[in-house]
C-alpha cells in the first residue's frame, strides 16, 4: 500500500529515489508511464498487469479506448530499483510531467504518482478548495 507524500530530487542521470517504505512492493519490478493529469504513475508489476488486462479488454472499435491504450502503453517503461532504491525515469517521461530536479512523490494506495512540485501545488490547492464539493459529488461511490 502506497500512502503519503514525499519530496525527492532527481539526479543528473534521471534517477529518482523511491521512498524506503515503498521499495519492498516494487522489488518484483515496476512500470512507469504517463499519468492522466500530467504526472507520472509508477505501478508495481502485479498492479500494472491487472490494469493492462483491463485496458486490453476495451473494444478496439471505440476511439476513447484506443486513446486510453496509447496514453498508458506508448511511453510506458519497465524498470527495476537499483541497489540504492532509485529508478531511472526516462527524459521523455520527465518532460511530459514537467519534472526537472525536484519531484513530489504521492502514494495512491495501489500506485505512486510523481509530480513536478509546481503541478502538485496546483492539485493540492484544488483539493483544499473543493474537498467538500468533491466528496458531495462522489457520495454514491463511497
Amino acid at each position: 500500500m502506497f500512502l503519503g507524500r514525499y519530496e525527492h530530487t532527481i539526479d543528473s542521470k534521471g534517477r529518482l529515489a523511491i521512498p524506503a517504505r515503498y521499495r519492498a512492493a516494487l522489488e518484483r519490478g515496476l512500470v512507469i508511464t504517463r499519468g492522466i493529469d500530467r504526472c507520472l504513475t509508477i505501478y508495481p508489476l502485479a498492479a500494472w498487469e491487472a490494469l493492462a488486462e483491463k485496458v486490453n479488454s476495451l473494444p478496439l472499435a471505440d476511439a476513447n479506448a484506443r486513446a486510453l491504450r496509447r496514453l498508458f502503453f506508448a511511453e510506458a517503461v519497465d524498470a527495476t530499483l537499483d541497489g540504492q532504491g532509485r529508478v531511472v525515469v526516462p527524459a521523455a517521461l520527465r518532460a511530459y510531467a514537467g519534472i526537472a530536479e525536484q519531484a513530489t512523490i504521492v502514494g495512491m494506495n495501489t500506485a505512486i504518482e510523481v509530480w513536478s512540485p509546481a503541478r502538485w501545488a496546483e492539485q493540492a490547492a484544488l483539493l483544499e478548495g473543493d474537498g467538500a464539493g468533491l466528496a458531495e459529488r462522489l457520495t454514491g461511490l463511497i
